[in-house]
C-alpha cells in the first residue's frame, strides 16, 4: 500500500541528520503494516497529481499556523477535500489535524490558554493515553459531522473522527524523547514560556503510548487496500 505523506513543515535542522525529516519520523512510527511511503514537500509547493496517487494519505505537522497565508494552504486544503471525496483514508497530526479541520468546515486559532507542550494525558476512543503535544493552536469548532472522540485538559478537541476513513490527532506519536528534547533546548526557547519548559523537560522519560497511537492511525490507512 502506497501513502502518501503530506509535508506541511521540516523537521529543525538539529535533528534531520540523527532523525530524519518528519516522513522518516511517520515511516518509523507505522513500521512494520507493510506501508511504502510518498514524501510530498507541499510547503515548498511539491503537490501529488490528485488524490489517486496513493492508497491513504498524512498530513504532518508544521511550524505554521493554518490561517497563515502562505501559497500551498488552500491547495492543500482544496487536495484535502478532494481526498475526502474520493473515499480515500485520510489521518492528520497537529497542524495536519487543524489544516483537516479547516478544510472541512471548523475553526482553527492561536488558543489565549497558550502552549501545550511535553506528555500530556490525554482521552481518546475511551481509552487513556500518554502522548506528546506541541502546539499553541487548536481547533475550538469541529467540522459538521465530524465527531470529537479526543480531549485533554486543555484541549477540548483533541482527536477527530469524520467517519471510517478520516481521523485526526492533535499530540505528536512521532516525536521520541529525542524529539521533544530537541525542541526544548533548541526551538521553544523565547517562544514557550519558561515555567512549561521546565515542566516538558522533568517529563522527557515518560512512558508515552505512540505505538497505540500508532495501530490507531494505520487502522484507518489500511482501509485503502480496498483501491488498490
Amino acid at each position: 500500500m502506497k501513502i502518501g505523506i503530506l509535508k506541511t513543515g521540516h523537521a529543525p535542522d538539529i535533528v534531520r541528520d540523527s532523525l530524519g525529516d518528519y516522513d522518516a519520523m511517520f515511516a518509523r512510527l507505522l513500521d512494520g503494516h507493510g506501508f511504502e511511503f510518498a514524501p510530498y514537500d507541499v510547503v515548498d509547493g511539491v503537490f501529488p497529481d490528485g488524490a489517486q496517487a496513493a492508497d491513504g494519505w498524512l498530513v504532518t505537522g508544521s511550524k505554521h499556523g493554518v490561517y497563515e497565508d502562505h501559497p500551498w494552504i488552500a491547495p492543500l486544503e482544496a487536495l484535502i477535500r478532494e481526498i475526502r471525496d474520493a473515499g480515500r483514508p485520510l489521518v492528520g497530526v497537529c497542524f495536519g489535524h487543524q489544516i483537516i479541520a479547516q478544510a472541512l468546515g471548523g475553526e482553527v486559532v492561536k488558543h489565549p490558554d497558550g502552549w501545550r507542550v511535553g506528555a500530556t494525558q490525554y482521552q481518546i476512543d475511551g481509552r487513556p493515553l500518554t502522548l506528546n503535544a506541541w502546539h499553541q493552536d487548536q481547533v475550538v469548532t469541529a467540522p459538521p459531522g465530524a465527531e470529537v472522540v479526543g480531549r485533554a485538559e486543555g484541549c477540548e478537541i483533541a482527536a477527530l473522527r469524520y467517519g471510517p476513513n478520516i481521523f485526526t490527532v492533535q499530540p505528536h506519536p512521532e516525536f521520541d524523547a529525542t524529539m521533544m528534547d530537541r525542541l526544548i533546548e533548541h526551538r521553544a526557547i523565547g517562544v514557550v514560556p519558561d515555567p512549561l519548559r521546565d515542566h516538558a523537560r522533568a517529563l522527557l522519560d515518560t512512558p508515552t503510548d505512540s505505538a497505540a497511537m500508532a495501530g490507531t492511525l494505520a487502522d484507518i490507512l489500511m482501509k485503502g487496500g480496498r483501491h488498490g
